[in-house]
C-alpha cells in the first residue's frame, strides 16, 4: 500500500498561496494550511455549531453595518509559508465581503471554539498566530459540550504582539469590547 492510496499527492507537498487560491471552494473545506501543508479539520458537533452560529448572529446584530460575523470562513495569516486558518466565527469589515480569504487588516475579531483534539491548537498555537497578524481582539470559547461554555476574551498587546486576558464569562455573555453584545449560550 502506497501512501497515494491513503492521501492525495497534495496532502504530501507544500501548498503555495498561488495554488491555493486557484482551488474550488469544495477543496478548501474541511482544511486549514499550516506553513503551506494541508491539515484537514474535523467535522464539528452539531453544539459547537450551534455555539457558533449564535454568536455570529449576536455579532453581527450588535456590530452595525460596517461589520459582518460570519462561520466557516477563510483567513489568509501568511503568504509564505502558506498560513491559512479556518475559525470558528469571524468579525470583519463589510466592505470585505468579497475578499477571501479574509486577510488581517479587515478583521476585528476571531472566535474559536475548542473541542476535543483542538485544545492545544486553540489555547495557544492559533492564539500566537492571530497575535502576530495582529488581529485587535480574540475569543475563545470552552465546555461547550457541558451546556454551560466559558468565554474567554482577549485585546492585543500590539507592544508585545500577545493576548492580554481581558474578561471570562459563564453562559451569559455582556462583553462591551469589541463592541457592546450580550448574549446567553445556556440555551444550546
Amino acid at each position: 500500500m502506497t501512501t497515494e492510496m491513503i492521501a492525495p499527492y497534495w496532502m504530501h507537498e507544500q501548498v503555495t498561496a498561488e495554488e491555493y487560491d486557484a482551488w474550488s471552494a469544495e477543496q478548501c473545506a474541511g482544511i486549514e494550511i499550516v506553513d503551506g501543508m494541508v491539515v484537514v479539520t474535523p467535522s464539528a458537533s452539531i453544539r459547537h455549531n450551534r455555539v457558533a452560529r449564535m454568536l455570529a448572529n449576536a455579532f453581527d446584530a450588535a456590530a452595525g453595518p460596517d461589520w459582518n460575523a460570519d462561520t466557516d470562513f477563510d483567513v489568509r495569516l501568511q503568504d509564505v509559508p502558506l498560513l491559512n486558518r479556518r475559525p470558528d466565527v469571524i468579525v470583519y469589515r463589510s466592505d470585505a465581503i468579497d475578499i477571501m480569504p479574509a486577510r488581517p487588516d479587515d478583521i476585528r475579531l476571531l472566535v474559536e471554539i475548542v473541542s476535543p483534539g483542538s485544545e492545544t491548537t486553540d489555547r495557544m498555537t492559533k492564539m500566537a498566530e492571530y497575535a502576530r497578524a495582529a488581529i485587535r481582539y480574540y475569543w475563545r470559547v470552552e465546555d461547550v459540550a457541558t451546556g454551560l461554555p466559558i468565554v474567554h476574551t482577549y485585546v492585543l498587546d500590539a507592544a508585545t504582539h500577545s493576548y492580554q486576558p481581558t474578561e471570562v464569562f459563564a453562559g451569559v455573555i455582556k462583553a462591551v469590547a469589541p463592541f457592546p453584545v450580550e448574549l446567553d449560550l445556556r440555551s444550546i
